[in-house]
């Protein structure tokens, strides 16, 4: 009986073994990807831009002595309160 039963479980877990080696290759050959319609990629493209922009707006304005200078207050009053 416990040979049979020990037989059983081999054979199912050989099976199952093979079955997720398919769905590996699978997988790994047919890599998950979405498409988007024409009106959502414009869409995408349009926030991206967007995004871009004012990325490039801040980077303009940005000042780095005055970052250093706020950073730097920041840390002292860090160490003070330890």
């Amino acid at each position: 009986m416990a040979a049979a039963l020990l037989y059983g479980i081999v054979i199912i877990l050989l099976v199952l073994n093979i079955a997720l080696l398919m769905l590996y290759y699978s997988a790994r050959s047919n890599p998950y990807y979405v498409v988007y319609d024409e009106e959502t990629k414009s869409a995408l493209k349009r926030r991206v831009t967007n995004l871009k922009e004012d990325l490039e707006s801040e980077l303009v304005d940005f000042d780095v002595e005055e970052w250093e200078k706020t950073l730097e207050e920041s840390i002292e009053e860090e160490v003070k309160n330890l």
